[in-house]
């Protein structure tokens, strides 16, 4: 059971932890289902580091996927019959907050033919926040908020692809939710996804993937002229009291416009257009250096 992922290239060193270790499981999940598939040997990705793949093997072992022992030729662990003889529901546990994330697992499942659907589990925000105080180490409630924030649901009517998807309470759990489940993967199950599904879910997914490179994009260009800004400030000797303020205007800010980009408020059409001159962060980028100027020159201007 998958949800599937996008050309793999050599991971970025500046890119955060949470991001590298995602990465790099779909970088062995697409390894797994290449060797499942053709038969072939389970090889480990070239830009995969050695303890994800480890971990990787471990839990491919721990479900009974992999023998202990080695192929003759050495290439690596061979299959289990209970690999191969039935069917096979691989499932991936994360939050997948932006549809471009869940898109790139329906890539993979597609690359390989394969069945794909989606359980979204809904809870209240108050729900989320009181269960995580109860967990052993739990988040800051401000990542909680934040993610709620951020959480795209299944749009069955936007995305063709996410049309295997259902939407449960996970607050209010009954039996019809088991009988939902199961139907979901016959469903998947009956219905892999073809090579050729791709020309409305491909702009859809176009769309997904610019917005993100732009949101991106902005998001560094905004931190530099945040930076910029505060230099500037203590330059002009705004006082160091007033210098943290400076500060939070500036970042409350950023965060305003880049949900706003994210969510397509500044921009009248997402949709990348390949012109060397058009680029889309470029709007917001200059309204919200016009906005920081204003918000620095409350100070200076004191």
């Amino acid at each position: 059971w998958v949800r599937g992922p996008s050309p793999l290239r050599c991971l970025p060193p500046q890119l955060p932890r949470w991001k590298r270790s995602r990465r790099e499981l779909l970088q062995c999940l697409e390894r797994f289902l290449r060797a499942l598939v053709t038969g072939g040997p389970l090889s480990a990705p070239a830009t995969a580091t050695q303890p994800a793949w480890e971990r990787f093997l471990a839990c491919c072992h721990g479900q009974g996927l992999l023998s202990s022992a080695e192929s003759h030729a050495g290439a690596g662990p061979y299959w289990t019959h209970a690999a191969t003889s039935r069917p096979l529901y691989l499932i991936l546990d994360d939050n997948f907050y932006y549809q471009s994330m869940r898109y790139e697992v329906y890539r993979l499942a597609r690359k390989y033919s394969l069945s794909f659907c989606q359980l979204f589990l809904e809870c209240p925000l108050e729900c989320c926040l009181q269960r995580n105080r109860l967990r052993s180490h739990p988040l800051p409630d401000q990542t909680i908020y934040l993610m709620a924030r951020k959480i795209e649901m299944p749009d069955l009517k936007k995305n063709a692809w996410e049309r295997n998807s259902l939407v449960l309470k996970s607050f209010d759990c009954t039996s019809e939710d088991n009988e939902q489940i199961i139907s979901l993967l016959a469903t998947a199950l009956e219905n892999p996804v073809k090579q050729n599904e791709e020309n409305t879910e491909q702009k859809e997914a176009d769309r997904a993937t610019c917005a993100a490179s732009t949101v991106h994009q902005a998001d560094q260009t905004c931190r530099r002229i945040i930076s910029q800004t505060m230099k500037d400030a203590k330059d002009k000797n705004v006082l160091p009291g007033e210098m943290k303020s400076l500060s939070e205007e500036l970042n409350k800010l950023k965060a305003e416009f880049l949900e706003d980009l994210r969510q397509g408020n500044n921009l009248k059409n997402q949709i990348c257009i390949q012109s060397q001159y058009f680029d889309p962060a470029t709007s917001v980028i200059s309204s919200f250096q016009h906005k920081a100027t204003n918000v620095v020159n409350k100070y200076i201007l004191k």
